[in-house]
């Protein structure tokens, strides 16, 4: 056969002749020769690798790439990656550097783009990168969310912004706050969101609202590297959560002033959102009822947290929440409706083109259901996409493609930046994307079954067959593909999702859709009950179905990811679904050479001791355990805890009898113990450390509980939480690490009672917060480790890990890290002072006794 050779550069072709490659013997037609000198050929005759040849191939393959408008797509992914560097940076980056860098890097891909496309694209790139941390930066400056300091139980006066049903009963407000009072706050948050449970009449949208009601700032990361909720809240403009104590009462405001059209507009479809979902939980009882609300207002809270968590369990939470499915089914069935309506004139069917007609009508369908839903953030993305491909029909474009989006990603990011750090959006757009190149796979296969399928016989079956092949297709793909993000994010996988969705899809796509959005067209008229029956009938099914399968059990925690597995696999997730030659094997390739690296590597060892932020929760890991020092610990923290250790067992402590330890009941409650209460205590708690069990907490009910860490008494650490103040001082004489949840001003015991087994300091008593920073006693007085409500509250939860078993050194890692950013600003803020302090003032005051010495 002639061997054909392409020179790459010149990209021409020459033909050798038929026996150019053989040696002159062979040639001659000696064949013997042929055969041995093919089979034995020489090592400096076989291919080599060249490397010029190599980039030279690279770089042809980037300029194909380009070529087929591949560079559009990564726009999003660059200006994305902006917003990420910004939000993620230890201190907020100064804006003299991205703004020169995005002036500089647009004047070069100015400049290049008729020389090199590929210098230009990495100058556009880098322009992207630029105007992402410009974006990421404005938002934040608008903001400018004014977050509580720490919890504290005020009457509160404010305005109702908007109403949500929650579960068991009640209402969670959200409020303009007007005045606070008992004590006025200095610094008051202008919004926030409480529940209210005491028997009242709901409150209006815009209603005076007021009552004593317990306020807290939002909750950071349960434990350093999990979800910080403050982040969140500061963009969703939400400064401190809470509840009222009893029933809220109405309070007479000043007239608002006067809304313009666009607000009026707002409110009214704000007060129709509370009218539907009252409507159809009038209909639907039960979680069923709070289900279907779920998806048409998007009020998630009335749900009961067995249903939900089934539903989370199973895999089938995604339905709850109004997303790509919701807006996707609600706008096939208007696009498939209005077009089967208007192909039954054929005259008009014949006069205009209905399949643009049909598009207008399902591009006014899921506008409507987007404004009904409240305007969700995940619900705003899917409209976007939504309405980009209903728009793409119009002018006779290609309705699902990869472009359509980037588009989205790219007006959503330049509204909302800090969207790129939440895991609706990561997920919504991977699975998005992975089904959209998935489809152009498949759509480039030929169909060869047409005629089978045409036979009335096999047609029904074709179709179902199909039918759940796409499901079965479409879990698999939109599975792995937000599987990472959900391992990083949640620290979970849904174990059972494919046979999960295999089975509810067809009820939600059959049943809940076609019969909810046919309830929403005939609620105007009064019609609208047996739709909605029919509706809460397929969602009774999906709850069993959540139900039977979350019983199976294997919740899929995940544990950590190490920090180098979360930017690699999206990384090369992204170039294995943008890019269309060969160089997207590269992403196939880094995405699995990042999971074996993963076994590879050392694993990073659990923290051995957890501490939550407010001081009040504390765990003590082992061998797939953590023990508490609480029976029943807060669930929205130790179910984070949980996952994060990969799934481990609780073990509660044991609770000591009244007695010795306890004092007078007489007395009345202060900060110091006599000398006979404090030796009782200090007794006690010996004892209760000699007859535990290491790795478990021996407690006394409401004042303080012990445990020791360790196999032996000699070599163990002790740790006590005290939840009474007076037992600080006792258990400062008892233990090497104290928490206590009271905002204490002093940050260290004061003496230096106990010591390590090797008889050297446990920890420096000022937390610095790096990760990974070792902290030794040298140079330190030999005294235990005192963290208390006020130091927790200012450097977020804790994690503690022993290198070399239990000999005294140990690594700290504190959620805050010492980064000084707005929506962490708070932390600092000293109320007393009525100013932000610094890190070095914050410990330096810490450090001072109530006496002042």
């Amino acid at each position: 056969m002639p061997k054909a050779a392409v020179d790459e550069g010149a990209l021409e072709f020459r033909v050798d002749p038929p026996d150019a490659h053989l040696p002159a013997s062979a040639s001659r037609g000696d064949v013997s020769a042929t055969d041995t000198t093919v089979a034995a050929a020489r090592p400096e005759d076989r291919p080599r690798f060249d490397p010029s040849v190599a980039a030279r191939r690279f770089v042809t393959l980037v300029e194909s790439e380009l070529a087929h408008g591949r560079a559009f797509l990564f726009a999003p992914v660059f200006l994305g990656l902006g917003s990420v560097l910004w939000f993620s940076a230890y201190e907020t980056p100064r804006p003299a550097i991205y703004q020169t860098c995005l002036f500089v890097s647009l004047v070069l891909a100015v400049l290049l783009r008729h020389r090199s496309r590929v210098l230009a694209f990495s100058a556009a790139a880098a322009a992207l990168v630029a105007a992402g941390m410009w974006l990421a930066a404005g938002e934040t400056a608008r903001k400018a969310t004014v977050i509580l300091d720490g919890p504290v139980t005020v009457d509160l006066t404010g305005r109702v912004v908007s109403r949500e049903a929650v579960t068991g009963g009640g209402w969670r407000y959200t409020v303009d706050v007007v005045s606070t009072e008992r004590p006025v706050l200095k610094r008051p948050p202008e919004r926030v969101a409480l529940i209210a449970r005491g028997p009242h009449e709901a409150f209006a949208d815009g209603q005076g609202i007021v009552g004593r009601a317990r306020l807290s700032p939002p909750s950071g990361p349960a434990m350093p590297g999990l979800t910080d909720f403050a982040f969140s809240s500061y963009f969703q403009e939400i400064g401190a959560i809470g509840f009222f104590y009893g029933a809220p009462r109405p309070a007479v405001l000043p007239e608002a002033a006067a809304k313009g059209l666009l607000a009026s507009a707002y409110a009214w479809i704000g007060h129709l959102r509370i009218v539907i979902g009252e409507r159809i939980r009038s209909i639907i009882p039960g979680d069923a009822g709070a289900f279907a609300t779920a998806m048409v207002t998007d009020e998630r809270r009335a749900m009961t947290r067995e249903t939900a968590e089934a539903l989370r369990l199973s895999g089938l939470a995604h339905i709850i929440a109004i997303s790509g499915l919701n807006m996707a089914l609600s706008a096939g069935i208007f696009f498939v409706g209005f077009r089967m309506l208007l192909s039954l004139h054929q005259g008009l069917a014949q006069a205009v083109p209905i399949k643009k007609l049909a598009a207008v009508g399902a591009l006014a369908g899921v506008t409507a259901y987007y404004l009904l839903s409240g305007s969700a953030v995940s619900a705003e993305r899917a409209w976007l996409m939504m309405s980009i491909m209903l728009i793409a029909v119009l002018i006779g474009r290609p309705s699902i493609s990869i472009r359509n989006v980037a588009i989205s990603a790219l007006v959503i990011l330049v509204m909302a930046p800090s969207d790129v750090m939440g895991a609706s959006f990561q997920m919504s757009f991977a699975a998005t994307a992975a089904l959209v190149a998935g489809y152009a796979l498949f759509r480039e296969r030929k169909e060869d079954d047409r005629q089978i399928s045409a036979l009335p016989s096999v047609a029904f079956v074709t179709k179902s067959w199909r039918f759940f092949w796409g499901i079965a297709l479409t879990s698999i793909i939109g599975g792995v593909s937000t599987a990472i993000f959900s391992v990083a994010h949640f620290q979970q996988l849904a174990v059972w999702g494919l046979p999960a969705n295999l089975a509810a899809m067809p009820v939600v796509s059959f049943i809940v859709m076609p019969a909810g959005l046919i309830a929403m067209l005939l609620m105007p008229f009064g019609l609208d009950a047996w739709p909605l029956r029919v509706m809460g009938f397929g969602l009774d099914l999906v709850i069993d179905i959540a139900r039977e399968i979350s019983s199976w059990g294997g919740e899929g925690a995940s544990g950590l990811l190490p920090p180098f597995v979360f930017p690699l696999v999206v990384t090369g997730f992204l170039l294995l679904v943008i890019l269309k030659t060969e160089l997207r094997f590269i992403g196939a390739a880094l995405i699995a050479a990042t999971f074996a690296a993963t076994f590879l590597v050392e694993d990073r060892s659990p923290p051995s001791i957890v501490i939550s932020e407010s001081g009040d929760l504390v765990g003590i890991v082992g061998a797939n355990t953590v023990a508490t020092n609480r029976e029943n610990p807060p669930s929205f923290i130790f179910s984070q805890w949980r996952r994060a250790l990969d799934g481990p067992d609780h073990i509660k402590p044991v609770m000591m009898p009244d007695g010795a330890g306890k004092r007078a009941e007489s007395q009345p409650r202060r900060r110091e113990l006599t000398a006979e209460e404090a030796e009782a205590a200090r007794h006690a708690m010996a004892g209760a450390l000699a007859a535990g069990e290491a790795g478990r907490f021996t407690c006394l009910k409401r004042l303080w509980c012990i445990a020791r860490y360790g196999e032996t008494m000699t070599d163990d650490i002790k740790i006590a939480v005290v939840e009474d103040a007076a037992f600080v001082e006792s258990a400062c004489m008892s233990a090497d690490i104290i928490v206590t949840p009271v905002r204490l001003r002093r940050s260290a015991c004061p003496f230096n009672p106990v010591s390590t087994g090797n008889g050297d300091a446990l920890i420096d008593p000022v937390v610095r917060g790096a990760a990974d920073d070792s902290l030794t006693g040298a140079g330190v007085a030999n005294r235990p480790r005192l963290f208390t409500g006020v130091s927790l509250a200012r450097h977020g939860s804790i994690a503690i890990r022993f290198e070399n078993g239990f000999q005294g050194r140990a690594k700290i890692e504190t959620a805050r890290n010492g980064s000084e950013r707005p929506w962490n600003l708070h932390r600092l803020y000293d109320w007393r002072s009525d100013r932000f302090l610094d890190d070095a003032e914050a410990s330096m005051s810490l450090d001072i006794s109530d006496s002042g010495e």
